[in-house]
C-alpha cells in the first residue's frame, strides 16, 4: 500500500517541479526584457540631467549634458581661457554656445556666474562674429558699450553679457547641435 501512495505524490512533485521551471524562465525572460528596454533609455544623473527637457523628444545626450530642444549643452564648473574652452568644446564633438534666440537658455538654472560663448571680434570682419562665422544678431542682445574688440564675450544665464580678456579664465557652455 505504500508504494501505490508515493506514485501520486511523485506525479505531484514531477508536476511542481515542471511548474517551478517554467516560472524561472519566464521569469528570466521578463528580467532580461526589463534590463534590455531600461538600458535603451537614457539614465539620470546627478544635476545637470542627461534626460530630453519636456516636449524636445528628440535628444539624448551624454553624461553631464543637458537635452533641450534637440540640442545638448554642457554647462562647465571648470575655468579654461576662451581659446581652451573652444578647443575642448571641439574635442567633445561640440562649439562654444551660440545662441539662437532671446529664451533659449531660460531652461537652465545656474548661478549668477558668466560662461564664454562662440563670440568674438573678427579683425577681418570688423564685427562681433560667432564661432561658425555668423553674425551676431542685434535683436539677440547689446554687447556692452564700449566692448574691446581685444576681448571674447562671456554670457550670464541672466541674460547678460560682459567683455573680457580672452586669455581670463572664465566657466564656459559648450553646445552639441543634434538637429
Amino acid at each position: 500500500m505504500a508504494a501505490s501512495q508515493t506514485i501520486p505524490w511523485r506525479l505531484i512533485a514531477g508536476i511542481l517541479g515542471v511548474l517551478c521551471l517554467v516560472l524561472m524562465i519566464t521569469l528570466g525572460i521578463l528580467l532580461r526584457h526589463a534590463l534590455t528596454k531600461q538600458s535603451m533609455q537614457p539614465t539620470s544623473s546627478p544635476e545637470p540631467t542627461t534626460e530630453p527637457q519636456q516636449g524636445s523628444g528628440c535628444c539624448s545626450c551624454q553624461e553631464k549634458w543637458v537635452g533641450h530642444k534637440c540640442n545638448c549643452y554642457l554647462i562647465s564648473n571648470e575655468r579654461k581661457t576662451w581659446a581652451e574652452s573652444r578647443n575642448f568644446c571641439a574635442s567633445q564633438n561640440s562649439s562654444l554656445l551660440q545662441l539662437q534666440n532671446k529664451d533659449e537658455l531660460n531652461f537652465i538654472k545656474t548661478s549668477k556666474s558668466f560662461y564664454w560663448i562662440g563670440l568674438s571680434y573678427s579683425e577681418e570682419h570688423q564685427t562681433w562674429l560667432w564661432e561658425d562665422g555668423s553674425a551676431l544678431s542685434q535683436d539677440l542682445f547689446l554687447l556692452p558699450q564700449g566692448a574691446s574688440t581685444r576681448n571674447c564675450i562671456t554670457y550670464s544665464t541672466s541674460n547678460s553679457v560682459l567683455d573680457d580678456s580672452c586669455e581670463e579664465q572664465n566657466r564656459f557652455i559648450c553646445k552639441q547641435w543634434l538637429t
